[in-house]
């Protein structure tokens, strides 16, 4: 018998810019991360894919993207600029990944060329997942323009589109080259998307950084309000600690581990028992929230604990119940919890709460003791 045995190490770097008003001619931030990345000698491209959210909102962007790159020229702009519906249903429906993938190949968008993304956590998604699995590899610049997607999603490392009936089923590990955070985007956001994104700043407060949960507490009221400066140094702590998860732990979870995954076997489930009508961060506070109720039922959290976590929760404006929770006798959870087992492939591992700011990981959950931990949410829903 003879075998060979091969061990390499690929290193990844990208970088994430905070700013505002990212296509403004005087800001130069994008222009030189473009003109200098790689061979600054190399004539780029660049293929700009949008949200279709944004652009209903922000009508002049499409303008702002192609005036700046007349103003600065860092690559040659595609001459499409491809707009797509954004939210959930751009996942569901491989049409749209295909219509980037289109792009890319008539525009001749290679391996050292770029796709810049502009959109919400499900559309980085999907024109991420295009990217990666076109030419094994396109150059990949996130824009996020969601609480949700500049503090988590956006930030690190996942693409992947719904198949089967199944979140996520089809996906990549490929980082991004770049991420911009544009303030200026969250200016557009309704209540819902403004709120939705805090419960994934909840939940890493919850697993990582106890001074982060008691900051969001004593925070909470000036979000509702819309303060911006407020929000964006939510954004910016919460984007911090997901970094530093990524890149301390299993970047692409070749074990089963998935502790910034941490309220979300459940809310996995719901977002798909509501046709996803329930946006992700919504769905997110009330996986926290049942996730919670149970560490406690298993004797890791006070009721002190408890309280406190769905004080917040309730005080930023989230339900921390939803009837499918209950439905045929919690079955649907059970599926939930399957799903999510096989995704992660091998050994079930749920994070669950050991104290408010740290996590532990366990290998079971006792159904009886889920079905419980409903029954409380609807009782103080």
């Amino acid at each position: 018998m003879q075998s060979l045995k091969q061990h390499f190490q690929v290193p990844y770097s990208y970088e994430v810019f905070f700013t505002e008003r990212l296509f403004a001619p005087e800001n130069r931030v994008f222009a030189d991360f473009v003109q200098n990345f790689g061979n600054p000698s190399f004539r780029k491209k660049i293929l700009f894919v949008l949200d279709k959210g944004i652009t209903d909102i922000q009508t002049e962007l499409t303008a702002e993207i192609v005036n700046y790159f007349q103003h600065h020229s860092p690559a040659d702009l595609a001459p499409e600029i491809l707009v797509l519906p954004g939210g959930e249903v751009c996942k569901n429906d491989p049409r749209f990944y295909e219509e980037v993938i289109r792009a890319l190949d008539e525009h001749g968008i290679d391996r050292h060329s770029f796709v810049a993304c502009i959109g919400g956590g499900a559309f980085l998604d999907m024109a991420g997942y295009a990217a990666a699995i076109s030419h094994r590899g396109v150059k990949f610049i996130r824009i996020p323009t969601t609480v949700l997607s500049q503090n988590d999603s956006g930030v690190g490392v996942k693409n992947s589109v719904n198949y089967l009936g199944k979140k996520n089923f089809l996906g990549t590990f490929a980082p991004p080259v770049a991420v911009f955070n544009d303030y200026s985007f969250l200016e557009s956001l309704g209540e819902r998307d403004w709120r939705s994104g805090i419960a994934e700043a909840v939940k890493v407060s919850l697993i990582k950084d106890i001074s982060f949960f008691t900051w969001l507490e004593s925070t909470a009221d000036a979000m509702n309000q819309r303060d911006k400066s407020v929000m964006i140094e939510q954004i910016y702590r919460c984007a911090s600690l997901h970094m530093q998860h990524i890149a301390s732990g299993d970047p692409f979870e070749l074990g089963s581990a998935r502790p910034l995954d941490f309220g979300h076997w459940a809310a996995h489930k719901l977002e798909y028992l509501s046709d996803f009508k329930i946006r992700h961060g919504e769905a997110v506070a009330i996986g926290i929230a049942l996730d919670s109720v149970y560490s406690h039922l298993i004797g890791h959290l006070t009721k002190e604990d408890v309280d406190r976590i769905i004080h917040l929760l309730k005080k930023l404006g989230f339900a921390i119940f939803h009837p499918a929770l209950a439905e045929n006798d919690k079955i649907n959870l059970t599926n939930g919890l399957n799903e999510f087992r096989e995704h992660l492939g091998g050994q079930l591992t749920i994070t669950l709460l050991e104290q408010v700011g740290k996590g532990v990981e366990v290998h079971e959950m006792d159904f009886d003791l889920i079905k419980k931990s409903v029954d409380y949410l609807e009782q103080i829903a």
